[in-house]
């Protein structure tokens, strides 16, 4: 994995460190599970996200359980994108085919940016555990108010797949690149024409 950036845009190896310059050491990192039947003292995925967020060195800065319901799902991860204290945001459940998963139609609109190679990556990754059932795990990530957010499903399994292997390996990196261009636009649309008066 160490020398996959260096095939991008004809990066040498030695400017792989310069790559990462902007990278997060540690990460705030606010969990939101998706469950209408859970609590969150009965939340397994969101307890395995949560440990490993703190065993890797990062801070969880808030938890959240929301029921299965489209416009609270996005308006607790606009509000929590929009922390100062919160550089990715996880969630767990909601992405799967059934009329309650509403999590991926929730959370889309918000992203600024998509993220298409983390739900394909992890797909190929779950394909060992679940095999063709894959086809109906619609995991998504995207940066939202220059924060990365990813959605998992509501597994166990799912989400330390999801969280161990893809998403605290590269979460610092592309935090640390969105925080950046997040801070070249304009944080209000109508200042450039409020100077121009």
């Amino acid at each position: 994995m160490g020398n996959g950036h260096d095939t991008h845009g004809g990066h040498e190896p030695s400017t792989d460190h310069d790559h990462h310059h902007d990278d997060i050491d540690a990460l705030g990192v606010s969990v939101v599970t998706v469950s209408s039947t859970r609590s969150l003292d009965d939340d397994p995925s969101g307890d395995a996200i949560a440990t490993a967020i703190t065993e890797t060195g990062h801070e969880l800065v808030q938890r959240e359980l929301v029921p299965d319901d489209h416009d609270t799902i996005q308006s607790i991860v606009g509000r929590l994108s929009k922390r100062e204290d919160t550089d990715t945001v996880i969630t767990t459940g909601g992405t799967g085919v059934s009329p309650d998963d509403v999590t991926v139609e929730a959370v889309e609109p918000l992203f600024a940016k998509t993220l298409p190679g983390f739900g394909e990556l992890f797909r190929r990754r779950s394909i060992d555990d679940i095999g063709t059932r894959v086809v109906g795990t619609r995991a998504v990530a995207g940066i939202v108010a220059g924060v990365p957010v990813f959605c998992l499903p509501g597994s166990e399994q799912a989400v330390e797949l999801g969280v161990e292997e893809l998403v605290l390996p590269e979460a610092p990196h592309l935090a640390g690149l969105a925080r950046d261009d997040a801070s070249d636009e304009p944080s209000d649309a109508s200042e450039p024409d409020e100077a121009a008066k």
